[in-house]
């Protein structure tokens, strides 16, 4: 089907949609909550949100408590039905949202969170620590198979038992003390804790253990303690979520509605934002042809906002543990042999991205990709060399090898292309680039042993520490690679609560030995933004200039989606929500 067939037939169910919507409200400009909406804003009946689901990508849950790889509807739809304990401000500082307060014990192995206490499910049951408790339970259940139970592994207090099966969920170290107070026992010190339960609100314990985690999907068991509520969900067709009049939290919406529709998110997203038809788009779906007319727009040129993003990295990885990556002299070989600075230049942009020759990007704390770029820096001649000595001169009897995506846009696909045509230009080797479906890439990579040789992908922070990002490559993360040494200085500073310095050092140390010993070969520091219709705006302060001097939304600010509104300027435009 072409981009312009597939965009027609998003229109016939965006016009459906267009139909439910109310003719008329009261005069009086007021929200769910009787709030005044700000002054510049457009009617109620037009605080409607919409952007594209993807129907080429096998989506499961709304809740991050079932899945992360699999979320419904990537572009806002999913975790809007609770608060996670803490998020981020626009200057990327956690600070409260479902607790009101955190501390942790002297010997630092204790943290005792204390919550709002006022909040209540949409059935009328009060929102406890048990909902924190039960939701924690069903993750590291193994029979769950949950997708990112690597992030607490050696953190939380019998976790890495659970989730191998040797002890009952039940026995991980988190408590409800009672209603209102949570405790979770670690088993290190572990200082950034509380970061990490930035993703993650929780799932009503109750409909949890007598229906099952499908009761978010379905609007007749739906429940919601967060900010919208579940009215429709047809998969593959659309969702709407609606604003929940009995939220008491720190994201009250202006929108009174939130719609997503299925389509083509990769190749029609810009095609369906300048018809008026959505409202937001990463930068990621966006093509440098699509950029070039982004820039010479007077209007889409002001209000395309860039950000640090999640600090996402593009990179290669491999299996280290079978031929002929493990042998580092072709890990090495292949990292010289990529020309980034070419690659950013003719293929990514300058406005995209940046060479990468570590995995921390630049402005993340304890990154140091200028004082590793020599390990991996392009160098033709020393590449082959380095060939030679793992036994293949020339290239002579080097297998060929396919570089497997991760169901990536055309865009970045050609990224990808480039790479492999650097590599194989200059090692004189075979490389095929293979784009699989998202889930069917995500299995193989984290199959043990993996069936993924070689390949390419992203990934950016979960939350603002170097525990974070150092943690997908130890060797009990997502790698198929390992150094002892690595491991260790990692788990150490992981756990350090000296002088924070110190503690930095020893993360550039740790990704000095990953750089040199190639657990990865690092691409692409991603320069990440959003293409914001010009009648979005938002309260507070979540498009104010950061102390970077950014007027953006961040990574992390869930906050905002309760600061977001319409102003009046979208009756210039001829949009859903007048058609």
């Amino acid at each position: 089907m072409s981009r312009k067939s597939v965009f027609i037939a998003l229109l016939l169910v965006l016009s459906l949609l267009a139909a439910s919507v109310p003719a008329a409200f009261a005069q009086d400009n007021v929200d769910v909550y009787g709030r005044e909406l700000p002054a510049d804003a457009a009617p109620y009946e037009m605080q409607v949100y919409r952007n594209l689901c993807d129907s080429a990508r096998q989506e499961t849950s709304l809740s991050s408590i079932v899945t992360v790889y699999s979320r419904i509807c990537s572009t806002g739809a999913f975790d809007k039905f609770s608060d996670s304990l803490v998020v981020l401000n626009n200057n990327m500082e956690i600070i409260p949202s479902a607790a009101t307060s955190w501390s942790v014990s002297e010997d630092g192995l204790t943290w005792t969170f204390n919550l709002r206490g006022d909040q209540i499910w949409s059935d009328g049951t009060p929102v406890t620590a048990h909902d924190w408790v039960e939701s924690w339970r069903f993750m590291a259940d193994p029979d769950h198979a949950y997708d990112f139970v690597w992030l607490w592994l050696g953190i939380i207090d019998g976790w890495d038992e659970a989730v191998a099966g040797e002890i009952g969920p039940d026995e991980i170290g988190l408590e409800a003390v009672d209603d209102n107070t949570l405790a979770v026992s670690t088993q290190v010190p572990f200082p950034p804790l509380p970061a990490t339960f930035f993703f993650w609100p929780p799932m009503q314990a109750k409909a949890l253990t007598e229906i099952g985690p499908e009761y978010i999907l379905d609007p007749a068991t739906h429940v919601s303690a967060g900010p919208f509520i579940l009215r429709e969900f047809e998969p593959g067709s659309h969702a709407v979520l609606e604003a929940n009049p009995d939220y008491v939290g720190p994201r009250r919406p202006w929108f009174r509605r939130m719609e997503f529709v299925y389509g083509d998110m990769l190749n029609s997203s810009f095609l369906a934002f300048q018809d008026h038809e959505i409202d937001q788009v990463h930068q990621s779906l966006l093509s440098p042809a699509d950029f070039d007319v982004i820039f010479a727009d007077e209007v889409m040129s002001q209000n395309y906002r860039q950000h640090a993003g999640d600090f996402r990295t593009d990179y290669l990885l491999m299996d280290t543990f079978t031929e002929p990556f493990n042998d580092v002299n072709v890990r090495l070989a292949f990292a010289k042999a990529l020309d980034r600075e070419s690659i950013v230049e003719n293929v990514v942009g300058t406005t995209v991205g940046i060479p990468a020759y570590s995995f921390l990007a630049p402005g993340f704390p304890a990154s140091n990709s200028a004082g590793l770029q020599d390990i991996q820096d392009y160098d033709c001649e020393a590449a082959q060399a380095l060939l030679a000595d793992a036994g293949y001169p020339g290239g002579e009897g080097f297998p060929a090898v396919e570089l497997a995506l991760r169901g990536e846009s055309a865009f970045i696909q050609d990224w990808f292309i480039a790479t492999a045509a650097s590599i194989s230009q200059c090692l004189n080797v075979e490389i095929t680039v293979n784009n699989l479906e998202f889930q069917d890439y995500m299995t193989r990579l984290l199959e043990r042993p993996t069936t993924l040789q070689f390949g390419g992908v992203s990934y950016g922070m979960d939350y603002l520490d170097p525990a974070n990002m150092m943690g997908v490559w130890v060797s009990t993360g997502r790698h198929s690679w390992r150094n002892e040494a690595f491991d260790n200085l990692v788990r150490e500073a992981n756990s350090f609560t000296g002088d924070p310095a110190e503690r930095i050092a020893m993360y550039q140390e740790a990704e000095r030995i990953m750089v040199e010993d190639v657990g990865g070969i690092f691409l692409v520091h991603r320069i990440q933004g959003d293409l914001w219709q010009p009648y979005m705006s938002a309260t507070g302060n979540c498009w104010e200039p950061d102390r970077q001097g950014l007027a953006t939304t961040h990574w992390g600010n869930e906050h905002c989606w309760g600061e977001y509104y319409i102003t009046e300027d979208v009756m210039n435009y001829d949009t859903h929500r007048n058609e």
